[in-house]
C-alpha cells in the first residue's frame, strides 16, 4: 500500500468525525446562516494567514536528503501567497468587518492548531506539516466543490463573498494530485509517522472549530434527538 493511502485509511476515523459535524452536512447542503459562514471565514483567515509563514519554516528546517520536498515546499508558498487576502474581501463582501477580523484572536482551536503546527516544525519533525495539507485541502476540496454554490444560493450574496471556497476546488483538487505523489516518496517511517499524527491532530482541532461556530450546538441538539 502506498503511503498517501496509508494515511487517508490510518485517519478515516478522524475525517469521518469531521464530515459527520452536523453543521459540514448543512454546510455542503448550503444550509447555513450568514452569520456561521462569516464565522468559519474568519476562523479561516486566522489560519490561513499562517500557511506561508508555517511553509518557510518546514523548507528551512528540512534535511538535505528531502532537498525535492523542499523544492515542492517553495512551489506551493508561491501558490498560497495572498491567499488570506481573499478571505478578507470574502468577509467585507459579506457584510463583515475587516479591520476587526485582522485584529482580532482565533477561537481555541484555531489557537491550538497554529501553536501545535509552529511547535512541530521547531521542536519535532518539519516533515509533520503535510499532515495539515492533507487534511485543510481535503475538507477545502469538499466546501468548494459541493457546498460554495449551494451556500451562495441559500443566503443570496454575490459571487464576490465566495472568492476563497470557490477558488480552492480545482486549485486544491490539483494540489492534492501533487500531495499524493509527494507523500508516496516520503519512506522514512518517522517522516510517515508525523505526517500521520499531524493529520490526526489538526482533523480534531478543525473539527472542534466546526463545532464552536455559531449554531453548531443547536444543530448538534437537533441531531442527537432525531
Amino acid at each position: 500500500m502506498s503511503f498517501f493511502d496509508t494515511l487517508q485509511e490510518a485517519t478515516q476515523h478522524e475525517r469521518q468525525e469531521l464530515f459527520n459535524l452536523p453543521i459540514i452536512r448543512q454546510a455542503l447542503a448550503g444550509r447555513v446562516s450568514l452569520e456561521s459562514y462569516r464565522a468559519f471565514l474568519t476562523q479561516a483567515y486566522y489560519h490561513v494567514r499562517h500557511t506561508v509563514p508555517l511553509m518557510m519554516a518546514c523548507g528551512a528546517r528540512l534535511p538535505i536528503g528531502l532537498e525535492w520536498l523542499r523544492g515542492a515546499v517553495c512551489e506551493y508558498i508561491d501558490e498560497e501567497y495572498g491567499h488570506e487576502q481573499w478571505i478578507l474581501n470574502d468577509i467585507s463582501a459579506c457584510g463583515g468587518d475587516v479591520d476587526t477580523v485582522r485584529e482580532g484572536r482565533p477561537e481555541l482551536p484555531i489557537e491550538l492548531m497554529v501553536g501545535f503546527l509552529y511547535d512541530l516544525i521547531a521542536r519535532d519533525n518539519p516533515v509533520g506539516l503535510f499532515g495539515m495539507v492533507n487534511v485543510l485541502e481535503g475538507t477545502s476540496i469538499a466546501l468548494s466543490t459541493h457546498a460554495a454554490d449551494s451556500i451562495r444560493e441559500h443566503l443570496e450574496l454575490p459571487t464576490t463573498a465566495f472568492s476563497y471556497l470557490s477558488s480552492h476546488g480545482e486549485l486544491d483538487v490539483a494540489h492534492m494530485q501533487t500531495y499524493r505523489r509527494l507523500m508516496d516518496r516520503l519512506e522514512d517511517p518517522t517522516d510517515q509517522a508525523a505526517v500521520i499524527h499531524a493529520s490526526k491532530v489538526v482533523y480534531k482541532l478543525y473539527a472542534d472549530m466546526f463545532r464552536a461556530l455559531p449554531g453548531a450546538t443547536a444543530e448538534e441538539t437537533l441531531h442527537a434527538a432525531l
